[in-house]
């Protein structure tokens, strides 16, 4: 049985040091898997914003887009967007999931199918607003965060703190029309060590992300949501190669990987682009690229 607790004695604020001290706004405690599963610390890169992340027994996926070459997905106002690659995997093929993380709901990051088929006892960490929404859909297991807001999930030996970071989903006027979005910071923790992840969730760099590195220094990791989205051909509500960049070095992450990039026809910044804008600015040691499939895995900090 699955447990959510919210604690009431809740700190809003991220530490600055490598794991958190306070105490988190929820808890969920998940049941202890099988002690083979407790070795594996990686990413797997499945299409557009969808990875698995595992850790010490600990399997999240986040923002699951599961549709095929050719199908559409709806962005609101009319908007729809169609898919130019194949997810590496199908969603009937999923190991179990523990957690499943969602930056916004847009149904590029959680599609109709996963809708369907998705487990409705599933824990889901999303926006407040989104939480709203997955509940009218028959989720019963959501976690609604405000802007560093938090969550301590357990599992056997295994703890993990994911925290919602500042987000805007493109410029001002046209970010108010279209769904809030989160970043997320999961703070991995085990007997092994401990592992630092930022999710940028599909944000613009503004000014709030200048706060990031300050409360939460030494990222280990960093997925970034590229791709230089366009709203009608004309707005960019997603990082192209220029704002991805512009992340990498506020961030300052150990490793960065890109994805959310070439899957829909909203895509106008392809990951060539992002590739020149690294190397230019001699930050290519930092980066890790991974075809749809491709695993990269990592060992926790203190094993280092």
């Amino acid at each position: 049985m699955i447990e959510i607790l919210l604690v009431l004695a809740s700190v809003l604020a991220g530490p600055a040091s490598a794991q958190p001290t306070t105490a988190p706004r929820y808890t969920l405690n998940i049941p202890a898997g099988t002690p083979a599963a407790q070795a594996e610390h990686s990413v797997q890169f499945i299409g557009t914003a969808t990875v698995l992340l595992r850790y010490g027994g600990l399997t999240v996926l986040t923002d699951p887009n599961f549709l095929h070459k050719g199908e559409h997905v709806h962005l609101g106002y009319g908007l729809t967007s169609e898919r130019q690659t194949n997810p590496a995997i199908d969603f009937g093929a999923l190991p179990p999931i523990d957690l499943v993380l969602v930056s916004h709901l847009h149904e590029d990051h959680f599609d109709k199918l996963v809708q369907e088929k998705l487990n409705r006892a599933t824990p889901i960490v999303t926006t407040a607003p989104a939480a709203d929404k997955l509940r009218q859909m028959g989720f019963t297991a959501v976690i609604g965060l405000g802007t560093w807001q938090d969550l301590q999930v357990t599992k056997g030996g295994t703890t993990l703190r994911v925290t919602s970071m500042p987000g805007r989903h493109g410029p001002l006027p046209v970010a108010a029309l279209l769904p809030p979005v989160m970043g997320s910071m999961l703070d991995f923790a085990s007997a092994a060590g401990h592992y630092r992840v930022y999710v940028s969730g599909d944000t613009m760099v503004y000014g709030d992300i200048d706060e990031i590195p300050r409360r939460y220094p030494g990222v280990n990791l960093a997925l970034l949501h590229l791709g230089g989205t366009k709203i009608l051909g004309i707005v960019t509500v997603t990082m192209d190669a220029q704002e991805g960049v512009k992340m990498l070095k506020l961030i300052a992450p150990d490793r960065a990987i890109p994805i959310h990039y070439n899957d829909y026809d909203v895509f106008k910044s392809p990951l060539s682009d992002f590739q020149k804008a690294v190397q230019k600015a001699g930050l290519a040691d930092k980066v890790t690229y991974l075809k749809h499939g491709e695993t990269w895995k990592f060992e926790p900090a203190a094993a280092r």
